[in-house]
């Protein structure tokens, strides 16, 4: 054997199986960023010191180290939010619901709302929304009306026509997706008929729909204030929030 031949010559001890060294390049990885945080002067901008602490919390997650993960990642979400740096409070949801602990689909019911109220990143938006789609039963409405929000944030904030082009086709297979599961319409003419019929093509009717199904999700365990929130919105919001 090519690995008795190797022992003989003092080398097995040198290489690693594929997942080892992952698990080596990811401990590494860890140790920089503690270095790099510990490093950090106390006089240093606190959205740097947190997003530095986001990215350990999400290594940590790839490490299968999800307690440790939701302990650094969960008051992140409050500071990031206190600080209105919007973006950052939804990756850290998304974050918190990768760590599959108890109020998981808490932090993803709290960051959908945030992804959609506010105008971050589409991409990210959209990654959100599909997490409740995989959440949904496949006969419940909510899976469709995620799939239609998706859709429309991929138009409305996309940044140019490259960005909008791509979401817009992983959006609308998202939707014809959720049309096979919920109704099993694979013809366009049928899911065009569906869309009409579940008003998914109408934002006035979709995104109150969507807010009804992050309270089912979240219960009275919301953490943010979210009349606040809509308080602060600029006039215009109405093109974006639920």
């Amino acid at each position: 054997m090519m690995t008795d031949n190797l022992i003989g010559m003092g080398l097995s001890d040198n290489i690693l199986e594929p997942d080892e060294k992952a698990a080596q390049q990811m401990q590494q990885e860890l140790a920089s960023l503690q270095k790099r945080l510990a490093e950090l002067p106390e006089v240093s901008d606190e959205l740097t010191r947190e997003r530095l602490q986001l990215d350990i919390a999400t290594l940590l997650v790839a490490m299968e180290q999800k307690k440790e993960a939701w302990d650094i990642a969960r008051p992140l979400f409050d500071s990031f939010v206190a600080m209105a740096a919007w973006q950052d409070a939804v990756k850290t949801s998304d974050v918190l619901y990768a760590t599959d602990q108890d109020d998981s689909i808490i932090a993803l019911g709290n960051g959908v709302w945030l992804a959609v109220t506010f105008p971050v990143d589409p991409t990210l938006s959209v990654n959100m929304l599909d997490h409740i789609i995989e959440e949904t039963p496949a006969e419940s409405d909510g899976g469709a009306v995620a799939a239609a929000t998706a859709h429309y944030l991929a138009e409305l904030r996309a940044s140019d026509d490259k960005q909008r082009e791509g979401l817009s086709f992983l959006t609308g297979n998202l939707l014809a997706g959720v049309a096979y599961q919920h109704s099993g319409y694979k013809e366009r003419e049928m899911i065009d008929m569906w869309v009409e019929r579940l008003e998914l093509n109408q934002p006035d009717k979709f995104l109150p729909r969507l807010g009804i199904v992050l309270d089912i999700i979240v219960g009275d365990k919301w953490w943010v204030d979210r009349d606040a929130l809509r308080g602060g919105l600029p006039e215009d919001a109405d093109s974006y929030s639920e």
